[in-house]
């Protein structure tokens, strides 16, 4: 008896569960699934790119940046890049890596003295490079540095790609290196938030179609892609293609107006090495969603993050996806955003 009333009380609840949902609609279903996924864990987001992934140990790879390193390796899985002057007018990158530490990146080149200031905010990184100006060595030792240079690792670690030429053959081997990190324990920092913060959208900013950013030897193009919500890079005009085939993109672009001086540092054909000032305040541009925010950035100390604002004092959210910053002391030109003519027009020929 008692099996038999359960069963009947059973099937009667599943009855009007079943008659329930008949009143639902095909949206309302959708609405349902979304109330689920309010209640499921969020996916883990990194800290400096805000990217799907978790925080992980910092690795910052310096990067030749002249035509000959181009296609450069690894460079798609960067969090940020830094584009730094050096001698001569030409740019040079600072890769740094958190959320994926990809399998080769490079070409590897030296380091220069404006590196240390601009990573000492994120802490002690594992600093990957291919060496540095004599007089320049013991003060990258003496910093807060995890000093990986190719100086004092393995052939293993920093290897020949026989398809290019010195000076840009050199190609790290980065998961072997961070495996190394990992199995010494060596004390590299985790990624965490350096002053900037992330946000689907913003309304503020002027639309462009582009932005170009110079250097005495070098310029950028950035070009907002409608189909795949990002700026398309184009280096000294030439679609900045990586390795792998993928075109190297930007959700957010960050232009910095910085003070570059000459420094005491130089290369050997006689070169000033340039320094590049980021701890302090200044003006700016955050290019994200196709348009350019005109800002100002504010770094108190060596150590404290870059944060940024709009001209009336309001935050700035970059966009979540991989960052390039690029430093620069000229203004950027932008390109505005065609006007349609309308349909019926006349055209010039008509006249």
């Amino acid at each position: 008896m008692f099996f038999k009333k359960f069963a009947i009380s059973t099937i009667g609840v599943t009855s009007i569960f079943v008659v329930g949902l008949g009143f639902f609609s095909p949206d309302q279903f959708s609405k349902l699934g979304e109330i689920e996924n309010v209640f499921k864990d969020p996916e883990p987001v990194n800290s400096l790119s805000g990217r799907i992934g978790s925080d992980g140990p910092i690795l910052v790879v310096k990067i030749d940046d002249t035509p000959p390193a181009h296609p450069q390796a690894g460079l798609e899985d960067a969090d940020v890049v830094y584009i730094e002057q050096v001698e001569g007018g030409l740019t040079r990158l600072a890769a740094v890596f958190s959320s994926t530490i990809p399998t080769v990146i490079g070409p590897v080149r030296s380091a220069r003295i404006s590196d240390i200031e601009i990573l000492e905010q994120f802490g002690r990184v594992a600093f990957a490079y291919s060496g540095a100006q004599k007089k320049l060595l013991p003060v990258i030792g003496a910093a807060n540095l995890e000093n990986l240079g190719a100086q004092r690792q393995s052939r293993e670690i920093y290897t020949n790609d026989p398809l290019r030429s010195a000076p840009t053959a050199m190609m790290l081997q980065a998961q072997t290196l961070m495996q190394k990190v990992k199995e010494q324990q060596l004390p590299v920092a985790i990624s965490k938030n350096v002053g900037w913060n992330f946000a689907e959208s913003f309304d503020t900013g002027t639309a462009i179609a582009s932005a170009k950013v110079s250097w005495p030897a070098n310029s950028y193009d950035a070009v907002w892609s409608n189909l795949k919500k990002r700026w398309l890079l184009s280096h000294k005009g030439v679609p900045n293609i990586s390795a792998s085939g993928v075109h190297l993109a930007a959700s957010t672009f960050v232009i910095q107006i910085v003070s570059i001086t000459p420094s005491e540092y130089g290369d050997k054909f006689g070169g000033v090495t340039p320094f590049t000032a980021t701890v302090g305040s200044g003006s700016g541009y955050i290019l994200r969603d196709g348009k350019y925010i005109s800002a100002l950035w504010d770094r108190p100390t060596p150590e404290s993050g870059t944060a940024w604002k709009t001209t009336s004092g309001e935050t700035i959210p970059f966009a979540p996806g991989q960052i390039w910053i690029a430093l620069t002391d000229k203004e950027p030109v932008f390109t505005p955003i065609p006007s349609k003519i309308p349909a019926d027009a006349p055209s010039a020929a008509a006249k």
